[in-house]
């Protein structure tokens, strides 16, 4: 439960290396033609051919305009999105990933510790008030990604097991809750909490229910069976990063493992959850990596069909570890991230939306990216806590309101959805305001009477319903 040694920044070397015998030509022909693509022809589109160094711009722009002519075909011109909230639960966690500045070591949420922190822990009673209260904005999707607090247990037939170790803490990562001075409760507690109202809870990450199965013989799909009886709705991708041990033996090496991520996806899926997937990218992996994710990806939803949308996340650097020691000096450029999501489109050919991030790039790269093979616009978020503590500075919501401004000054029509993409909803950019109507208390009353963007890439006016 200590941070493993890692190598320095330049020390990192690995076995996949973006080199193929494939041409970028032949592989630009196939992604055109609509062709299941190989990793190798995936590789040479994301790196616009590794017969050259750095990205061809010609190539690049080429790349882009086959993804954009996929996404029409797949899922027409709308460009959708979802009224939510974030609400994480906990910031302890010992895993220690050097990607992630959102998580306190757990010992500092001690009882007995001297020291102070900046993190957080939330009842389900609080978490409850949380949902509440943006209920009443109209928000319907309750998103909560969490750190893996010691004494988080799935239920209290989990505690009474770990508590039976000869020493939970070394063995199982469990301590009771009376050493803390927050009780987290169990995760059906919270579950029950925050899907209350008739919410849908997009929630349970592969990490955290390997956290809710630990020191017993449970399988995923048992877990989920669980969470889903207590609430839950769909799971997040997330904790995916890079889905290639040699990348997570150095950004994550106390997460789970590649396979344990796709088991614990499949689990989800035959619990009867819809489930997202992601990869977090532009920090020390190469282009083969990225591509051999997507075929992770790509297998999976072969064998399950149970992915809703993908969602590339560019890794904020500033003030993370691995910024810190060494490792990475800086993120994805821009051409990368627009080769990022139209290479997922042109691999991905199962799964229909692909996501760009405003709390990840801005609004006006964001906007780009719906050009380059996204068709979704992630949600209002009301919250967002980890990006933000990474060294995100794109703010924390968006309106309705600048949704339809940001998406018809593209000339894209904007779509709000529910969380499975089974219900959408046009709206009329001359009719305004405009507001959420697929919520439990949502009449099409515009959620905040102040904006939180601009007209550029930023916007800093977060709603205080995660403080």
């Amino acid at each position: 439960m200590t941070d493993a040694p890692v190598p320095s920044g330049d020390e990192v070397e690995f076995d996949r290396v973006p080199d193929t015998d494939q041409s970028f030509e032949n592989a630009l022909a196939k992604a055109r033609a609509g062709d299941r693509l190989a990793v190798a022809d995936g590789v040479e589109l994301m790196t616009t051919g590794t017969d050259r160094t750095g990205i061809d711009l010609r190539r690049k722009e080429q790349v882009l305009e086959a993804a954009d002519r996929r996404r029409a075909e797949v899922v027409g011109d709308d460009v959708t999105f979802v009224a939510n909230i974030n609400n994480n639960v906990t910031t302890a966690c010992n895993t220690g990933c050097l990607f992630c500045n959102f998580k306190n070591t757990a010992h500092q949420f001690e009882s007995d510790h001297e020291g102070e922190h900046t993190g957080f822990t939330k009842t389900p009673a609080e978490s409850r008030d949380v949902v509440e209260d943006a209920l009443d904005t109209g928000i319907y999707e309750v998103t909560s990604v969490s750190g893996l607090h010691p004494a988080f247990v799935l239920n209290e037939e989990h505690r009474e097991i770990l508590e039976g170790y000869e020493n939970p803490y070394a063995e199982v990562d469990y301590k009771p809750p009376e050493a803390y001075d927050k009780d987290p409760g169990a995760y059906v507690d919270q579950m029950r909490a925050m899907s209350v109202g008739g919410a849908h809870l997009h929630s349970m990450t592969p990490e955290e229910a390997y956290h809710a199965r630990r020191g017993t013989d449970w399988s995923y799909e048992e877990v989920y069976r669980e969470l889903k009886a207590a609430g839950l709705s769909s799971a997040p991708g997330t904790a995916a990063e890079i889905l290639v041990p040699e990348v997570r033996d150095v950004i994550c090496p106390g997460k789970i493992s590649t396979e344990e991520w796709v088991a614990g996806m499949e689990g989800a899926v035959a619990a009867g959850l819809d489930v997202t997937a992601t990869i977090m990218y532009g920090h020390v992996e190469n282009a083969a990596h990225r591509v051999q994710h997507l075929k992770v990806i790509r297998d999976l939803q072969d064998r399950t069909g149970g992915i809703t949308e993908f969602v590339p996340l560019s890794f904020v650097h500033q003030n993370t570890p691995l910024y810190e020691r060494g490792l990475v000096t800086e993120g994805a450029s821009d051409a990368e991230d627009e080769l990022m999501v139209a290479v997922a489109r042109l691999f991905l050919d199962n799964v229909d939306n692909v996501q760009s991030s405003w709390v990840k790039y801005g609004n006006a790269k964001g906007l780009k990216l719906l050009n380059c093979g996204a068709n979704d616009f992630m949600g209002t978020i009301l919250s967002e806590e980890i990006t933000k503590r990474a060294g995100g500075g794109y703010g924390e919501y968006r309106s309705f309101d600048d949704y339809v401004d940001m998406v018809s000054a593209i000339g894209r029509p904007p779509v709000e959805r529910s969380t499975d993409y089974r219900q959408m909803r046009p709206l009329d950019p001359d009719d305004g305001p405009h507001g959420p109507t697929l919520g439990p208390r949502a009449d099409g009353t515009p959620m905040l009477s102040g904006s939180g963007s601009d007209s550029g890439d930023g916007g800093d006016s977060p709603a205080p319903a995660d403080d």
